[in-house]
This record gives C-alpha cells, sequence and structure tokens, in this order.
C-alpha cells in the first residue's frame, strides 16, 4: 500500500486519545505507545506525537521528543571538534542545546515509504525555522539497525566508542536545515 502523505493526521497524545491500530517490528517500540507513553508525557518526561492515516483508521506512525543537550567529553575531543567547526569562536560553549527523539517507529504496513524521513524533515523544521526555543542540534540513541536510517538522513555518529553497542548516539545540526 502506497501512502498518501497529505491523508496524514499529526497530533499530540493526550490521555482521552484512544490510540489507533499500530505495530511495528520493534516490540519495544509497540510497548512504549500502549504501555508507557502516556505515562512519561503525564509525567513531562517526553511529549508523544501520533500520525494517524485517516483512510484507514490507524496509526501510521509516532515519535515522542524530549529535551536534551550535548555536553564536552575531555575524553572525546576529536568529537567535540567535530562538532564546534560550524559554530563561531565566540559562541562555543561546554554544552550545546537539543532535542531529543525518544522513540520513532513506522507501522509495518507503511515502512520503506518515505514516513521516517517525513517525520524528521518535520521535526528539522520545526526546531530550526519555527524556532520557537534555541536548539543548535537533534540527537538520538539510534538502535544499531537504524544507524543507515539516520545516516541517510543527515546524522552522523557522536562517538565511536559505541560503535559495539545495541544503540548508537548520532547527532543532525540544525544550522545545516535553516530556510533562507
Amino acid at each position: 500500500m502506497t501512502i498518501d502523505f497529505s491523508k496524514l493526521r499529526q497530533f499530540h497524545l493526550t490521555e482521552d486519545i484512544d490510540i489507533k491500530p499500530f505495530k511495528c517490528a520493534d516490540d519495544d517500540l509497540n510497548e512504549f505507545l500502549f504501555e508507557d507513553a502516556k505515562q512519561f508525557q503525564s509525567e513531562l518526561m517526553t511529549v508523544t506525537y501520533l500520525l494517524e492515516y485517516l483512510e484507514e483508521n490507524k496509526t501510521a506512525a509516532y515519535f515522542s521528543l524530549l529535551a536534551d543537550k550535548i555536553i564536552f567529553n575531555p575524553d572525546e575531543k576529536g568529537v567535540w571538534n567535530k562538532l564546534n567547526r560550524n559554530i563561531p569562536n565566540s559562541k562555543r560553549r561546554r554544552s550545546y542545546p537539543a532535542v531529543k527523539i525518544g522513540r520513532l517507529a513506522v507501522n509495518e504496513e507503511y515502512s520503506g515509504q518515505g514516513l521516517g524521513t517525513f517525520i524528521l524533515d518535520n521535526i528539522k523544521y520545526a526546531f530550526s525555522n519555527v524556532r520557537r526555543l534555541g536548539c543548535r542540534f537533534i540527537t538520538v540513541d539510534a538502535l544499531h539497525t537504524a544507524v543507515p536510517f539516520y545516516e541517510s538522513n543527515g546524522f552522523q555518529c557522536i562517538t565511536e566508542s559505541d560503535k559495539d553497542d545495541e544503540t548508537r548516539l548520532m547527532f543532525f545540526d540544525l544550522k545545516n536545515f535553516i530556510s533562507d
């Protein structure tokens, strides 16, 4: 089934919303949506957004965002130099504001159709062009299997020290996405 992006409705999850059917390939992501997302939200830990596919009466995807920051690690000066490369000397700090993608999942019926990239582009746009708060980077702890997806969307690994871990810490510099 080919997805018609104009038939998607994105909205903020609230306590009174009944989540429409959803199943992705990762059981932990399914469990988070149905068992944890509302509680994380009520505790002000994340904000979760649903994308419903109106024609199918299903949840096509969801993502959760939370505040984050990238902090200087003296053991990884090379990483810090990579992050600082595009920041003027007078503005360089020991930490930078970021938004973290805590969860991002696409219903398996719609995977491989660009929905994940559509979500990332909307997050990039919201934080680089709408600018409701200062935020330089997007971060994500990408599952090892998702690293190629994030790399294809402009994310870079922050460090090599986690290359054998289950997740890799990655970042995207929002300055690269600003519309002039």
